[in-house]
């Protein structure tokens, strides 16, 4: 663990080191302004360590000071990208500048011996008001870098901006009809409500929450499954912005498997806060649902995280030696764990974990390893939903992927 946060903060020192090259040292000459940019990039350095060391660490009445550190943490990254982008057009214009065109140069006049001279011929002496070759000027290279800077500084002010405004608005309502072949026509029409990754801790509370169940409730479903990481603190740091969740309300119950971060925080104190929730836990475990007299099964399996702490999932426990003739609903924290359930059947799977990637482009990089990374995917047979999450985690950032609880239909379909 240790070193995996040296690597961490290592990884942050050298990104800070060339934002100090690219925004400081590359815009400013020798003196005052870049020995205040130097300490300014060095204070958002420490501002982020120590958000990361000290963020949940902090007395409830204080833990809005971590909001300074992650809004940095999300403009840094768009420092970063966009100055690393920029590099190409900005190296390009110099080379540019380095390949003046050619002219003409007037040949050497010769000087004579004669009166006044000595033998042989000599090239005229070069202007004294020679320009310098333009790919050398400094001036212009300073403009070049400064220019560089401005747009990456707009860049990063605007995406950061517009996500922050984007992760504290009211989660949107995705509705999804969803065929099921083994579905009794009885049970044609039962209304499923997907919540997850809430994420409450520092920067998402009580308001928040309230919000959030408020929504889940006016959708007056019949079952609602909360697919793990509703905590990013301990669940005792964080108990009164949790509260709220005792009013959540479905007709058949409120479900819930645990996320990563469930495990982060310690597994069994949250599952005992989840049952002072009114949370039926699922447990590598699954449930009969009855519904206008059709049945189905709703099943949860740990999260794959687990595994590092002596509580994996268990797919053969969880689903086999079920009933074949009526569907399965399962649910699953990280949307990968289809790989392993499909095998058994499995009708649907539920899931979150992925935020929709929260920050674009970081959607692409959570392809590489989650087969499904938002909405409604089919792996390995099996239909796999995964939400985009109600909340964030880390910087309180959202582009391209606003938060989202959704609300599933499923449907009987011809056998």
């Amino acid at each position: 663990m240790l070193v995996f946060v040296a690597i961490i903060f290592g990884i942050a020192g050298l990104i800070h080191l060339y934002l100090w090259h690219r925004l400081v040292r590359g815009t400013t000459r020798p003196g005052r302004w870049r020995r205040v940019g130097g300490a300014a990039i060095a204070g958002a350095l420490v501002l982020l360590i120590a958000t990361l060391i000290l963020g949940d660490r902090l007395p409830s009445g204080l833990r809005w000071l971590t909001l300074p550190g992650y809004v940095w943490l999300a403009l840094m990254f768009y420092l970063l990208l966009t100055l690393l982008l920029l590099e190409l057009p900005v190296l390009a214009a110099r080379f540019v500048t380095r390949r003046p065109a050619r002219t003409e140069q007037p040949a050497a006049v010769p000087v004579l011996a004669g009166a006044g001279g000595s033998g042989g011929a000599i090239d005229s002496p070069p202007a004294a008001d020679a320009e310098p070759e333009p790919g050398h000027d400094p001036d212009r290279r300073l403009l070049l870098r400064r220019g560089a800077a401005i747009t990456a500084g707009a860049v990063a002010v605007s995406f950061t901006g517009f996500g922050v405004s984007r992760a504290y608005r009211t989660p949107t309502v995705k509705r999804h009809d969803i065929p099921l072949t083994r579905l009794d026509r009885r049970a044609d029409g039962l209304r499923l409500a997907v919540l997850a990754d809430l994420h409450v801790g520092p920067l998402l509370g009580t308001g928040q929450v309230e919000r959030m169940v408020e929504i889940v409730n006016d959708l007056d479903a019949d079952l609602v499954a909360v697919v793990g990481d509703v905590v990013t603190s301990e669940p005792g740091r964080v108990r009164e912005s949790l509260l709220p969740l005792t009013r959540m309300r479905g007709r058949h119950g409120v479900y819930y498997v645990t996320g990563n971060h469930e495990y982060y925080v310690g597994p069994e104190n949250w599952t005992e806060a989840a049952a002072e929730l009114d949370l039926r836990v699922l447990r590598n475990e699954r449930v009969e649902i009855s519904h206008r007299g059709g049945v189905l099964d709703l099943a949860g399996v740990n999260d794959i995280t687990g595994a590092q702490y002596a509580d994996p999932p268990d797919y053969a426990a969880t689903l086999a030696d079920r009933d074949t003739s009526r569907p399965v609903v399962l649910m699953a924290h990280q949307p990968v764990a289809v790989h392993d359930a499909a095998p058994y059947g499995v009708d649907l799977q539920l899931s979150g974990h992925t935020h929709g990637g929260q920050m674009f482009p970081f959607n692409y990089l959570v392809g590489l390893q989650q087969p499904v990374v938002s909405g409604l995917g089919e792996v390995d047979g099996t239909p796999v939903y995964v939400t985009n999450g109600a909340g964030f985690w880390g910087p309180p950032v959202r582009v391209g992927a606003d938060p989202d609880i959704t609300l599933l239909t499923l449907r009987a379909t011809e056998r």
